[in-house]
């Protein structure tokens, strides 16, 4: 049985993952971390009768009172960082589907793992299939190098470009060489108009009320196009994903930044 503390599951992705855990016969959920609702439990809000779990707002007096193998983290990028080093520090293995780190603290996250031999994973995307999406992406850039990536999420999002669009860019990178695209004198009108830049790749987000999570990976070659895209159209679809990471950190002995990791 593999004890689980969940942060955030008041969000819409935290309250898909507590249903999860507590439907998985192998999961226990055991606490979870608010930044309100402290000394309650779960069966306290409205969204989940009859769950005597409780609740936390103190990561360290979470810890002290509850015995976890796993912490899942759904929340922001600040609160994300902090709560993986408590759980590092704890033994406690971090399953951690914020993104908006930097790669500094990624780098010191990894190293503090590795120092305990101890897994944990930070994914920008938990769904498999957009999993898929940024390997196939991979493989068709050694052939087709010049790419766009359009990112389309929900407005309630805090980070841009996603940190799915920035992990396939960096995914594609690793399999082509620096390229500047378009014309040599191209000149923006208006200030952001061809999007981000990285490594010569353009990334453009959209943020819409009435999406979830959605990219396109456009490739352009002489006389022919290729997209691969993939769809999010609710948050259950990364639910696979979040037990995978959940049953595969007891693989690892270090912190790896990518769902591919483990698939």
């Amino acid at each position: 049985m593999i004890n689980v503390i969940i942060a955030g599951p008041r969000g819409k992705m935290g309250s898909e993952a507590v249903n999860m855990v507590t439907n998985e016969e192998n999961f226990r959920l055991v606490a979870c971390l608010d930044r309100k609702n402290s000394g309650r439990t779960l069966k306290d809000l409205p969204e989940f009768p009859g769950l005597d779990i409780p609740i936390f707002e103190d990561i360290d007096q979470c810890f002290e009172n509850v015995e976890a193998d796993v912490l899942v983290d759904l929340t922001v990028p600040e609160v994300g960082y902090v709560h993986t080093k408590k759980a590092i520090e704890n033994n406690i293995r971090p399953v951690i589907g914020t993104t908006g780190f930097t790669n500094e603290q990624i780098t010191e996250l990894n190293e503090m793992a590795k120092s305990k031999n101890l897994g944990g994973i930070i994914a920008p995307n938990f769904a498999v299939g957009a999993v898929l999406m940024m390997k196939f992406s991979q493989m068709a850039a050694k052939y087709l190098p010049d790419v766009e990536i359009l990112e389309k999420h929900h407005d309630n999002k805090l980070d841009a470009p996603s940190g799915t669009a920035v992990k396939t860019a960096e995914m594609i990178r690793e399999a082509r060489e620096y390229k500047k695209q378009g014309h040599p004198d191209e000149k923006e009108t208006i200030n952001g108009a061809r999007g981000a830049e990285l490594d010569g790749m353009r990334i453009h987000s959209v943020r819409l009320p009435g999406l979830v999570a959605h990219q396109e990976v456009m490739f352009g070659g002489a006389g022919q196009t290729l997209t691969i895209k993939h769809d999010s159209l609710n948050r259950a679809s990364f639910m696979d994903g979040v037990k995978l990471s959940i049953e595969k950190v007891f693989d690892l002995n270090e912190l790896v930044y990518g769902l591919e990791n483990i698939i």
